[in-house]
Parts: structure tokens; sequence; C-alpha cells
């Protein structure tokens, strides 16, 4: 006998909570295995492009993660089953990258070819682990789903384009294998590409080389005396160097002796050292700013040193201990540490996480690359932009602004789109919203506001309005011609189109010339019809802009004309609180100064609406409301005055 309608239901609910949780442990170990990626040293040898690719990659895939642990309910078993080989193959990734970090960087340039292997099978595996994933039955959002089917495309070139051939570095390794006394500017040459330029570095090489004899079964598959010879030379071409700066290395060592021991209670938990900029989470704890945002930016919701879970991800400035910090360095002589209160005065990659170099191939290939690299490159930039403030700063310091500038007339709609978006996320920086202005790309941000991709659209409206919260910015923009192309964009786009818009022009109108602009474009026609569109869901958003406008007489009198009185009364008895309150202003706002108006709302059963408002409606509503039920009894007043004397 098979099991009841019931017995079903109930082992199909089961398997919904067990795949919850299970979802859920899946997704906080895959946002682990990319936290421990990020906390991974840049590579400085010479794989440390493929390494950059490789980290890079894996930490675009953070944002997927983050959404699927918010909704792991959702997630069925051919989705866990997919998740799970990502971990998988996500781990391998680590270990590879971990490997080469420790690993030998002469054996890496003698055996490129199968470093090249084993980079090309990281990147294969996470391509079809991704592959086996389908991102519609996912419940994340479009823009994930976007960056990650962009991700599963780089992976899938970056697979035919792996190359460590370097000609220059091949020849100076054979001459240096080979001859007996080595010209030292070849050593020098060598030294700098393996970037083994001091002792610590040699001494960390021969360290990992003779762990590499030690661990391998049987005979390594490179001389180990070539590998120790060679290395010898360097060892020799560096201590040459450190004899001509070696008085200076005395006086510094003499001056660290002298050096006085820090409180523990100065130093961060974290990094160890003295603090710079302290700040306070949620459960007491003080920790240099710079450390502890990368440790809540990797995700992470408990407290480093009590492991407390924290009630919030905000931190507050310790200004009692920064003071004290302060007075023990005047006190010992110490040079006081540098503040980084403003993002001006902030080393730009200190919770970047992108390098310098990094950011410099995305603008190589913008300025140099074929459509599909500069599309690809803009699509990176956009993303790296929108996840944290001193991305933001890097990229814009590395001289980005003017190539995505430049891509906002791009022929290609997808590489338009990515170009306007990244100035959007890179116009949250205030310095940032003064470069993409002096570069005279506010024209061009018009311009893809009238193209003919609705996304591009919306977000060249955002990206306005970011800039238009300067000031002097709203003038630029109006003169520019954004506010009807914005008009246009409130009565097409889509509804968060619509309120991007709409915001836009709200902040442009309140410099009174983009007021009569707006009017002239035919704005009130579509924001009265917004406020009668329940499916709009931008009622608050039009009665804001048609009251800025109803400022001015010309925008009384258009608005006027459009009999506003029997919407603005229902919305009054319909709306919500803030939407009473605000349609109550406007009407006051058209009653003030014109008799027609007042005279129509009156006629229209305003004063009804208005008395119930007075009682239930909220403060600033209620004196809204007061203050045009006492401009209806003066006019009552002065009409029988006026009978009166007749």
């Amino acid at each position: 006998m098979g099991p009841t309608a019931a017995q079903e239901e109930e082992e199909e609910e089961k398997e919904t909570e067990m795949s919850g949780g299970a979802g859920g442990a899946v997704a906080e170990a895959l946002l682990q295995v990319v936290a421990e990626v990020s906390a991974l040293p840049e590579s400085r040898g010479p794989l440390r492009q493929m390494c950059f690719d490789l980290a890079r990659r894996v930490k675009l895939l953070a944002p997927l993660f983050d959404e699927l642990r918010d909704d792991a309910v959702s997630l069925g078993p051919a989705e866990l089953r997919g998740l799970k080989s990502l971990c998988a193959s996500l781990v391998g990734a680590k270990e590879t990258l971990r490997s080469v970090n420790d690993g030998s960087r002469l054996y890496q340039v003698l055996r490129p070819q199968k470093f090249q292997r084993l980079f090309l099978k990281a990147t294969e595996s996470i391509e079809e682990a991704l592959g086996e994933i389908s991102l519609d039955k996912l419940n994340v959002s479009d823009e994930v789903k976007e960056q990650i089917e962009l991700l599963h495309a780089q992976l899938h070139r970056a697979k035919e384009s792996m190359d460590l051939h370097d000609l220059q570095l091949s020849r100076d390794l054979n001459r240096a294998l080979n001859e007996g006394h080595c010209d030292p500017t070849i050593l020098k040459r060598i030294s700098e590409k393996l970037q083994l330029n001091n002792k610590n570095d040699i001494m960390k090489e021969s360290v990992a080389l003779h762990e590499m004899v030690i661990s391998s079964v049987g005979e390594p598959d490179v001389s180990v005396e070539e590998m120790s010879s060679l290395l010898k030379k360097l060892k020799d071409c560096s201590l040459l160097e450190d004899l001509t700066s070696a008085s200076i290395e005395r006086k510094t060592s003499f001056a660290k002796h002298r050096s006085p021991v820090i409180p523990d209670d100065f130093r961060c938990p974290l990094s160890l050292e003295l603090m710079k900029d302290p700040v306070i989470v949620s459960t007491g704890q003080t920790y240099e700013r710079s450390y502890i945002q990368k440790w809540l930016d990797s995700g992470h919701k408990t407290c480093p040193k009590t492991q407390q879970y924290l009630s919030h991800t905000a931190v507050t400035p310790n200004f009692v201990l920064k003071s004290l910090i302060a007075q023990w360095c005047d006190a010992n002589g110490i040079e006081l540490p540098k503040t980084q209160g403003g993002h001006q005065d902030r080393k730009p990659a200190n919770n970047s996480d992108i390098s310098r170099d990094g950011i410099d191939i995305l603008l190589q290939k913008l300025a140099n690359g074929n459509q599909e690299k500069q599309r690809a490159a803009a699509g990176e930039l956009r993303l790296l932009a929108k996840r944290n403030a001193d991305n933001r700063i890097s990229i814009a310091e590395a001289g980005a602004i003017p190539l995505l500038k430049q891509l906002l007339s791009s022929p290609d709609p997808r590489t338009q789109e990515h170009a306007v978006t990244a100035l959007l996320n890179l116009s949250i920086n205030s310095d940032n919203k003064g470069i993409i202005v002096k570069e005279k790309a506010i024209p061009e941000i018009v311009k893809v506001l009238e193209s003919e991709s609705m996304e591009a659209r919306e977000n060249a409206a955002a990206t306005l309005f970011s800039l238009s919260t300067v000031d002097q910015n709203k003038v630029l923009i109006g003169e520019a011609g954004a506010i009807p192309a914005l008009v246009s964009l409130l009565c097409q786009g889509s509804p968060r189109g619509k309120k991007d818009a709409a915001t836009a022009i709200f902040n442009l109108c309140l410099y009174p010339g983009n007021k009569v602009v707006a009017l002239q474009a035919g704005i009130v026609v579509h924001l009265m019809t917004m406020l009668v569109d329940p499916g709009a869901c931008l009622v608050d958003e039009a009665l804001a802009v048609l009251a800025i406008l109803a400022t001015i007489q010309e925008g009384k009198v258009a608005i006027a004309h459009s009999d506003p009185t029997p919407v603005l009364l229902k919305l009054m008895k319909t709306g919500s609180a803030q939407v009473r309150e605000n349609a109550a202003a406007l009407l006051f706002s058209l009653c003030s100064g014109v008799e027609e108006n007042l005279e129509a709302a009156k006629a229209g059963g305003a004063e009804e609406v208005l008395k119930e408002l007075v009682e239930t409606g909220t403060e600033r509503a209620k004196r809204k409301a007061g203050s045009l039920l006492g401009l209806m009894c003066q006019a009552a007043e002065a009409s029988v005055s006026d009978s009166t004397k007749t």
C-alpha cells in the first residue's frame, strides 16, 4: 500500500526543510572559501597575473553566495548538487593559489607549462560547475544573474588565452644558467621579474626550494643543482646591491632597537600594529578601521577577538583611545600616525579587492581592446566600483573615467550600458563626481539617456541624479538638455526607470531655471497620470515633483489646468499617511495666492476632507490642512464683507 497524500505532503515538507538547512550550509561554505581566497597574499612571482585573474573571478561569486544564503530554503536538490560541485572547484582553485604563493618561483618559471595546466584545470572546473547551475531556478537578483553570466563567459575565454611565455625572461634564464659569470644586469632583470629583490625574498625562495625537494617523490622534474646555482647568483647580486646601502640599514636597525614597546591596548587585535584610526564594533572591542572593515567586507558576522555575533556592522570612532595614542607617540618621539578620516587621505588600495596592476589591465582593454574585450572590461569595472568605496577610489585614480566616458558613445549597446553604470557607481564618491564633470561627460550621459537601451537610459538617469547632488551640476545638466529626455523616460520607462527619472528631475528642479524647462517638456501631464495609476507605485515621487513645480507661478498655472483637485482630495482620503500629507501640502501651494484654485478646491468638497485630516493626519498634514482651511475662511469672510458693502 503506497503512502497517502498527507504522508507525501509531510515528506515533501521534510525534504524542503532539509534542503533549506543544507542550502544554508553550502552557501556559508562557499562564502568561507571566497573569504579564504580574499585573505591570501597577493602573488608577487612570475605567475602573479594568472593568480590575480583566478582570485578575482572567485571573488566575483561572492554576491551570488550572499543572496543564496539569505534565501537558502528555495534551493532544490539539483541546485544543491551544482553548488556543492562549485564549492569543490573553488576549494581546488584556492589550493592552487596557495601552492603557487608558497612555492618556488624559480621552479614556476622553469616549468611554465605545468602551471599553465594547473590554472587551466582550475578554470575549467569552475566553468563546468557554473554550467551545472540553472540561474533561472535560483531566487537571486537580475544583476547577480547578469554578473554570473558575464563571469561564466570570461572563464570560457580565459581557457583559450593562457600564455605564460616571456621571451626575454627565457633568454635571460638560459644565459644565467649556462654562463659562469653572468652579467649583473641580466641577473637584476631576472630578480625583478621573479620579485626576488631582497634577502627576505631569497630566503623564502631557498626554503621553498628545499621543501619542494624533500616533498617530491623521487627526483624533481627539474635540476635542483641548476636552480640552486641560479639562486646563488641572484643572492650574490642582491648582496652586492645591499652593500651600497649598508650604512643606512645600520642606522635603521639602531633606530628600531631604540623604539619603545607599544602598549597592547594600542595595537589592533587583527594586525598587531599601532592603530591609526581605532573604531569600536558592537561588542565593544576596538580595531584598526581598515582591518575590521576588510573583515566585515569579507562577509564575517562575528567579532574576531571574542567570536560574539555582531548585532550590526556599523563602527564607531574611538576618539578617547586615538587621543591616548597621540599622546603616547608625542611622549616617545614617534611620528604621529596619519589618520584616515577622508577618502582623499587614504591609500587607495587599503581595502580595495583589486590591485593597481589589475585595474591597469582592465584599462588597457578599454583603451585598446576589441569590442568584446571593451564590453567585458567595462562590465568588470562596473561590478568592482559597486562593491566598495576603496575600489571606487582606486579605479578613478588609475584614470578609468576618461576611458569610460569615451565608451558612452560605443555602437555596442551593452558596452554603453556597462560604461554608464560604471560611472554611476564611481559617482558615489564625491571626488569622482568632480572628475566626471571635468571630463565633460554630462553631455555624453544625456545622449545615453536618449539611446535605445532602456537599462542604459535608466542608469544614465540615476547617474545624473547622483551628479546633481552638487548644486553647480544642476545647471550644467539642465543646459545639456537632460530634462526633456528624463521626462520621456518618466513616460516610457519601467517602474525603476520612472523612479530614477522622477528623483533626478526633482533634484534638478531645485534650481529655478530647470523648473520652466520641465514644464515646457510637458511633465505635468505625466505626473498627474502617475497619481491615478495604482500600478506605478510612484505617487510620492509625483507629488514631490509637482510640489516643487508649484513654487513658481507658471507651475501653479500648468498644474491647475490639469484639474488636480479631485485627484488630490481622493489621495487625502485614501492614501498612506505620507501621501495624504504631501497631497495636502501640494493643494495648499496651489491655493496660496490663487483665488481660482481656492474656489475650485472648496467647490470640490475640500473642507470636509481637510477637517478630517486635521484630526487624523501627521503633524505636517495637520498644519497644511489647517492653513488651507484658514485660507478658505478668509475668502468666505472677504466675500461676506464685499456683499455687505454692496
